[in-house]
């Protein structure tokens, strides 16, 4: 993963009574690789956070009025012409801030003291040893390890500060201005290979800044619900159902909230895997009592993939031909006033991009993000947006779907792209692939469900590759296609190592598949991490 160059901008400042009624710490995003997962651990100790540009200035700050700052690592040297800098008069606004790494540097900087490039650069894993066990490093323990990553030191600390702990490559390793509630750490408190850096974060989460934990699913769910019914009134939503834990979770929140004024439309382009397209409507409409309006649009598809090759063009092809029935079944079923995205947080930190009527005010769909981002709306096809889900990460919205009541089958469902089975099988697709596939991914689900091992994985899928291999089956020679069983471990996707399955399992599946799916001769078995390679295929 490697440091992102675009940051919030300050325009990013979308506040409701919700934010203003809540304990927030701000993170303001100097390009770091690690900002979200800053505000994922705040959000750990059930305090808000927010990621926001660091051009935000003071009196935007002063506005929103947080509990606490965190200026974030980045990968410039302060010392850089043009290397980002923060508005300088958050010094005096009487918040506690801290800074990591970048932000500690920056900090130093522009209170007066010094930074140069380190005689010996320090990345990795770093005891620390601490010399003030108290205030930021209370629980911390000596000799802990934390995860260091720069090349820069601060070589003279401004006026008032002190020195709170060091490594044996760092002296200024932790430094804090007790009076003036400052503090800066060099390294990482927020990456997992830091033991004890969420103690620290707790420290200034609680202690320093004061706050109570008063974000938990609960009170989201009621605010939520608030303010959708606030904003929405008496008028209509439309809502894309994917089946995926997101829109799923979205589909719960909008029908509590507003009823039958929802609906729920379900595009089954072809892609799905066995049984999926039957099985969700059912779900929704016989146990959750949520109408969904089945769109059979499978054959359309097909043909619009026919003779086409290459992965790039055929997502762009899924986008555009799932774009144009959309369109035709929203007028068909419609007006409609609002669309319902699955917009998640990530999605707002890395775009940073809404769109704003100048008459009214309104952000206007471009771009349908609960459908996996597969294509964008036509700027004639206008909706208001509602986007309940905008604040929460990934692993909060499963904890609100469970709270909903949504099923475990849901909330815990492995990803699934968007384009579906199509860019997993390599090549053209076809009827006969499709059904290949299918097949042979429907023995992989029930065996890794039948064995209780689905929850051990990120994912686990199958791919069909678009060659013909020989084969000896029943005395006879076979020439038939292979398919590839594909399954990882991984936190969040960005990273992914293969996970080690027993020989037992991958020859029962192996066996199942040959036996049971014509025209698959050959089982074969992926051991790539990601990276090199990627989760999927295409």
């Amino acid at each position: 993963m490697t440091a992102r160059t675009q940051t919030p901008e300050p325009t990013d400042l979308e506040t409701s009574t919700w934010d203003l009624q809540r304990q927030t710490i701000v993170i303001l995003d100097f390009g770091s690789q690690y900002s979200e997962l800053i505000a994922r651990r705040i959000r750990e100790t059930q305090v808000y956070s927010e990621v926001l540009s660091y051009r935000t200035s003071a009196t935007d700050l002063q506005r929103i009025n947080p509990k606490g700052i965190i200026l974030s690592g980045g990968p410039n040297s302060v010392y850089d012409e043009g290397a980002p800098t923060c508005d300088e008069e958050i010094w005096d606004l009487g918040i506690p801030i801290l800074g990591v790494c970048y932000g500690m540097q920056l900090m130093v900087r522009q209170l007066g003291g010094e930074v140069e490039r380190a005689e010996r650069a320090e990345y990795g894993k770093a005891s620390l040893y601490i010399d003030d066990p108290t205030d930021l490093l209370t629980n911390v323990e000596e000799g802990s390890t934390m995860w260091m990553s720069h090349a820069d030191s601060v070589t003279r600390l401004p006026e008032g500060f002190e020195i709170l702990a060091h490594t044996n490559n760092t002296s200024n390793a932790a430094i804090a201005h007790h009076e003036n509630k400052l503090y800066g750490v060099q390294f990482h408190p927020e990456v997992v290979h830091s033991i004890g850096g969420q103690a620290l974060i707790r420290n200034f989460v609680y202690h320093i800044c004061n706050c109570e934990p008063t974000w938990t699913t609960e009170a989201f769910v009621e605010e939520a619900i608030r303010e959708i019914r606030a904003r929405v009134g008496d008028k209509r939503v439309l809502l894309a159902l994917s089946g995926g834990v997101d829109s799923s979770t979205l589909a719960f929140l909008l029908h509590r909230a507003i009823g039958d004024r929802l609906t729920c439309m379900f595009i089954d382009q072809g892609f799905m895997r066995k049984y999926e397209p039957e099985r969700l409507v059912k779900l929704f409409q016989e146990q959750f009592h949520i109408p969904v309006e089945y769109v059979n649009a499978r054959d359309r598809f097909l043909e619009r993939l026919k003779g086409i090759t290459d992965p790039e063009e055929k997502r762009r092809r899924i986008g555009h031909e799932f774009i144009r029935v959309f369109e035709e079944e929203s007028k068909r079923l419609g007006p409609f006033d609002y669309l319902a995205q699955g917009t998640l947080y990530p999605d707002v930190i890395e775009s940073a991009d809404s769109n704003v009527d100048p008459k009214t005010g309104e952000r206007v769909a471009v771009k349908i993000k609960s459908h996996h981002n597969v294509g964008g709306l036509p700027k004639d096809l206008q909706f208001k947006l509602v986007e309940p889900l905008r604040k929460l990460f990934k692993d909060e919205v499963r904890k609100v779907g469970r709270s909903i009541g949504l099923p475990e089958e849901i909330v815990k469902r492995h990803p699934f792209p968007g384009p579906g089975l199509a860019i997993r099988i390599l090549g053209e697709v076809t009827a006969e692939r499709l059904k290949i596939l299918r097949d042979a991914d429907y023995i992989l689900r029930q065996e890794i469900n039948r064995h209780g091992i689905y929850h051990d994985f990120w994912q686990a899928f199958a791919v069909l590759l678009p060659i013909r291999s020989v084969g000896v089956m029943g005395d006879q020679r076979t020439y038939a296609y292979p398919i590839v069983l594909r399954f990882v471990s991984s936190e969040d996707g960005m990273t992914a190592d293969w996970s080690r399955v027993s020989y037992d399992f991958l020859e029962l599946v192996s066996n199942r598949i040959v036996n049971e799916v014509p025209g698959v001769n050959r089982v074969v078995y992926d051991i790539t991490s990601k990276p090199p390679g990627t989760i999927e295929w295409e």
